[in-house]
């Protein structure tokens, strides 16, 4: 999605939402003191919350789109993930604060004067806030926004809980026992999770996790099906926001190849996927010889060994230096492999007894993307 259309869904998704939840809050706050319900109230401050959520959401999806500078040569794209990160905070403490009055309403009760119409108002804001929910999380993976998913969690989140308090209230009209802060405190904990999960979620994006997996496989094809190009390994992909991206892979090129041709194949791949993926790739190259009887016999005998080793996944990079008689290869392992230096001596011993007048060069490695 082009970065101005994803602006403008995010911007008028926010402003549904800060309306929406201004009213709702508006409405509840003052059924909630009418009725003496702390539940009521404490779904009214909670939605007015949601609308500051939605207006952070605004804020850095706006600061997100600011030009590159020099300080910040990939944008400000990752603002996103700190507005999300504020988002979280925010229903930690709006959940912390509710669980607290509402352990608080439990030892100090307050008589309720719940009616019908309150009920009726109240299961009314819960289908608009379960609808706005709906719309602003799928509105906010459509776009890959953090925020906006962590909003819609919390607006469904309301809802829910509404239907928590119709329930209870209607059991106060029929019984006359108060369960309103009971229920207070069920919701407190639902918004305690959401908060968990977004926080979460907004942390692995900051420490860094991996790249898209549809981007990845596209990028994986796209360069295996240049020509020129034999295979590719080792991709990284770092997110500089939802649709930028800085990333590198090594490939494979035939060793008779000159510099300049390699160049020529690599340069026009970089132009490519940059104009067609938003990703600035760099590229590092390994000299295959993959005709040559011997480097297939050799390649045979690596694959034997890998072949009993469950978890090694694959291996590249193959190549036989033609000055030193060295050896080089790669493993990629899964992330279960504990004993890398166990591998080594495992594959360095192994080599020995097949070709004792090479030295071996092994490079270890689990894939990045």
């Amino acid at each position: 999605m082009e970065s101005i259309d994803r602006q403008k869904v995010i911007t008028r998704t926010a402003i549904i939402g800060i309306i929406t939840n201004l009213v709702i809050a508006a409405v509840k706050v003052i059924i909630g003191l009418v009725v003496s319900s702390l539940a009521i109230i404490s779904e009214g401050v909670n939605n007015a919350s949601d609308s500051a959520t939605s207006f952070l959401t605004l804020i850095g999806a706006k600061l997100s789109t600011k030009h590159p500078d020099e300080k910040h040569p990939f944008g400000y794209g990752r603002i996103e993930y700190l507005t999300a990160l504020v988002i979280g905070i925010m229903i930690l403490f709006t959940g912390v604060s509710m669980l607290r009055e509402s352990i608080d309403a439990i030892i100090h009760p307050a008589k309720m004067a719940v009616t019908i119409l309150a009920i009726c108002i109240v299961g009314g804001t819960a289908i608009v806030k379960f609808i706005l929910g709906v719309y602003t999380e799928r509105k906010g993976r459509a776009v890959g926004s953090e925020s906006l998913i962590a909003v819609g969690k919390d607006s469904k989140n309301d809802s829910f809980f509404s239907l928590v308090t119709i329930i209870s209230s209607i059991i106060f009209l029929v019984s006359g026992i108060s369960l309103d802060a009971y229920a207070s405190v069920v919701f407190s904990f639902v918004v305690l999770k959401t908060a968990y999960e977004t926080l979460k979620d907004t942390a692995s994006d900051l420490i860094g996790t991996t790249g898209r997996d549809d981007l990845a496989k596209t990028l994986y094809n796209e360069i295996a099906a240049t020509e020129g190009v034999i295979s590719v390994a080792d991709m990284m992909l770092h997110s500089y926001g939802s649709d930028s991206y800085s990333g590198s892979a090594n490939v494979e090129i035939d060793h008779k190849k000159t510099i300049g041709e390699a160049y020529e194949v690599l340069h026009d791949l970089q132009l490519r996927i940059m104009n067609e993926h938003n990703v600035v790739m760099v590229f590092g190259i390994y000299a295959v010889d993959k005709d040559s009887p011997y480097m297939k016999e050799l390649r045979s005998c690596i694959s034997e060994f890998t072949k009993g080793q469950e978890h090694i996944k694959s291996f590249h990079a193959l190549y036989l230096s033609p000055a030193t008689k060295t050896i080089y290869c790669d493993f990629i392992v899964d992330y279960d492999l504990r004993d890398w230096d166990g591998l080594r001596e495992e594959f360095l011993e192994y080599m020995a007894g097949k070709y004792p007048d090479n030295p071996v060069q092994l490079v270890i490695e689990t894939e990045f993307v």
